[in-house]
């Protein structure tokens, strides 16, 4: 993993025109997700359905941001991950509260929903990394938004996870569960940005 600059941190991002068309693809993928599952979420009354959704909102803006300092300078782009290693985080503490708050007040979700629309979550996500994987290694900016997509991919798969273990338990804990594992990925994901940001910054500080 390229979390320390061990690298040229000076060097642009490479096959910038490629990149950006991919980040524009993406892009449009995660905002029609994020419309899909925030309303099947809120319907099914799913907390990880719920954490998704804000995910593909939170990913659709990082790449709106990659798109506007994919020209930059490094200082930009590290500057440009350090917020979105900021935004992760704020991602992870919500679903970790929204997750304790239904611990509270407990409801069963609708596995018919949660399992047909995490299959389409995923279905996208998968679609989104092999986009992206051929520039999963570079900078802070395309390191932060490779984990966001491989991040994505994973909580799909743990959503439909959560939907067999609501079916068979008949209970709401399988759904928090996988919410809260989706938290720690979020927090996990802005560790890693923030410190190869701070990284390259530090770099051309002393530059």
């Amino acid at each position: 993993m390229a979390e320390t600059c061990d690298r040229d941190c000076t060097a642009a991002p490479p096959e910038t025109e490629a990149y950006r068309r991919a980040l524009i693809a993406v892009l449009v993928i995660n905002a029609v997700m994020f419309v899909i599952e925030a309303g099947a979420g809120l319907g099914a009354g799913s907390v990880s359905l719920q954490a998704d959704a804000l995910d593909f909102l939170g990913d659709a803006a990082s790449y709106t941001i990659s798109l506007l300092v994919l020209s930059m300078t490094i200082r930009w782009r590290a500057g440009a991950a350090l917020i979105k290693g900021g935004s992760m985080g704020l991602f992870g503490l919500w679903v970790m509260g929204a997750t304790i708050y239904n611990m509270i007040y407990l409801g069963r979700p609708d596995v018919v929903v949660m399992g047909s629309v995490g299959t389409l979550a995923l279905a996208a996500n998968v679609v989104c990394a092999l986009i992206l994987y051929r520039f999963r290694e570079g900078d802070a900016n395309m390191r932060s938004v490779w984990l966001c997509t491989r991040n994505d991919a994973i909580g799909n798969i743990a959503v439909l996870a959560a939907a067999g273990g609501v079916f068979a338990s008949n209970t709401a804990w399988p759904d928090l569960a996988v919410a809260a594992v989706m938290a720690g990925l979020a927090l996990n994901a802005a560790f890693l940005v923030s410190r190869h940001a701070m990284a390259e910054l530090r770099h051309q500080a002393v530059t």
